[in-house]
């Protein structure tokens, strides 16, 4: 049986790229206009994308002022309030937020997300992360960031909680019966009473078991912790990987590590960030991707630079190579990857500064057909399961990849042409799991 694409878009920022708002025909406000972001959900869910994908920072990004004022996500919508909002106006298309283990606690987010779970009819997504934004750490009470790896090893022991608590009743413990007056049977509610190094939460969740028994898993961290975050809890990764030999030994790793910890490595999927410009020509898409590249003024490039490395490189000389960057508690999948392009490519600071401020990881830039080509390379390599699309700007962007792109993918039967199932676990092909308490 031929394999078959997965697409998730990824929607906020409505494009990472930071002069998007800025290319002509964009609409400007597209981040923060919830009429035009309803209409983009409702083009990808007609398009039969598997899910929308809403990431979230829990300040306001961490840099001066001179770069602040140039960016198009200084204002945003909170994840779960929108989400829900487009639930309604969607049957289909899955729904991911992403949602901090650091900053934020376990009965919050396992109710949060069974909630929308059972208003969206099963088509919620948890994007597990970790927070390391300084900025963020202060607008929690903490006068600095906490240690990478111990960010990673309460995440492992918060999916335990959440999980733990999202199975706090068996699916068949309300019995609403009129008639005896019972509405639920004690025997199926179950008490979780967790006490952990980081954690201590009694539970149960005052909410019915998620729609999909847990809402799926998702992932991004590419780090060694992250790693084993990974391969014990993730059951989609929006990996980062820009070449088919590191994605292909990515998954493998990921994989082997599923099953170390017991769990059946075919229940992964994994969807690269791609960066996507559709011309009617190669060379016009390369015009398109060096236009829009053109608008990233240097402010905010040297700042989405030394935001991605963790460390403020706006001092040192911008024609001079990238000095070497002393450890922090930043992402360090992000860091590794721009020091490595770094390396590879010997490029200077300024050049450094533009491809942080566009984006520096995998793209694929072309026309309809050779961008299928490369989509359906990468799925038979078995380098990826599908991809977590990047819009280039807003509404353009978008109305290629479905107008143009999803037909091509169509034509060649690697991608759906109707949705199979309701769920989000339904499009991913992902079984619902069993209750930790409850056969």
């Amino acid at each position: 049986m031929m394999r078959r694409l997965h697409l998730g878009a990824f929607m906020r920022p409505v494009s990472i790229h930071t002069g998007a708002w800025r290319y002509p025909g964009a609409a400007r406000d597209a981040n923060f206009n919830f009429p035009l972001l309803k209409r983009f959900i409702q083009r990808l869910e007609a398009a039969k994308f598997d899910a929308f994908f809403m990431a979230d920072h829990l300040a306001v990004l961490n840099m001066p002022v001179a770069a602040l004022k140039r960016s198009h996500t200084v204002t945003s919508f909170e994840p779960f309030t929108l989400l829900s909002a487009l639930a309604g106006a969607t049957e289909r298309i899955g729904l991911v937020a992403t949602a901090s283990t650091t900053f934020d606690e376990p009965y919050h987010i396992a109710r949060r997300f069974a909630s929308l779970d059972h208003i969206s009819g099963g088509r919620a997504g948890w994007n597990i992360v970790t927070t390391a934004n300084p900025d963020a750490a202060l607008n929690f009470g903490y006068d600095d960031e906490i240690d990478h790896d111990e960010r990673y090893a309460r995440a492992r022991e918060f999916y335990d909680v959440v999980t733990g608590l999202w199975d706090s009743f068996a699916d068949d413990a309300f019995i609403r019966d009129a008639e005896t007056g019972i509405y639920f049977d004690p025997a199926k509610l179950r008490v979780l009473d967790h006490k952990g190094k980081y954690l201590s939460v009694r539970g149960p969740l005052n909410i019915a078991r998620p729609a999909q028994g847990w809402p799926v898993i998702v992932q991004a961290g590419a780090s060694k912790a992250g790693r084993a975050l990974a391969g014990a809890t993730a059951e989609v990764i929006f990996a980062a990987e820009s070449s088919i030999e590191r994605a292909q030994a990515f998954h493998a790793d990921i994989r082997r590590r599923m099953t170390e910890n017991g769990r059946d490595p075919e229940l992964l999927r994994v969807l690269p960030a791609a960066f996507v410009v559709v011309g009617d020509t190669v060379e016009e898409a390369k015009a398109k991707r060096a236009h829009l590249d053109s608008l990233v003024h240097y402010d905010s490039g040297i700042h989405s630079l030394s935001g991605m490395l963790g460390h403020d490189v706006s001092g040192y000389d911008p024609d001079g190579p990238l000095p070497e960057i002393p450890p922090t508690n930043a992402s360090q999948s992000a860091r590794e990857r721009i020091v490595e392009l770094a390396l590879r490519e010997n490029l200077t600071i300024r050049e450094l500064a533009a491809r942080a401020g566009s984006y520096s990881g995998l793209a694929f830039v072309g026309t309809p057909q050779t961008i299928a080509d490369q989509m359906q390379e990468w799925l038979e390599a078995r380098a990826s399961d599908g991809f977590n699309i990047m819009f280039p700007w807003l509404p353009g962007g978008l109305d290629d990849f479905v107008d143009r792109v999803v037909p091509e993918l169509q034509r060649r039967g690697i991608f759906r042409r109707e949705y199979e199932g309701s769920t989000l676990r339904d499009h991913l092909g992902l079984p619902r799991p069993a209750n930790h308490f409850f056969s």
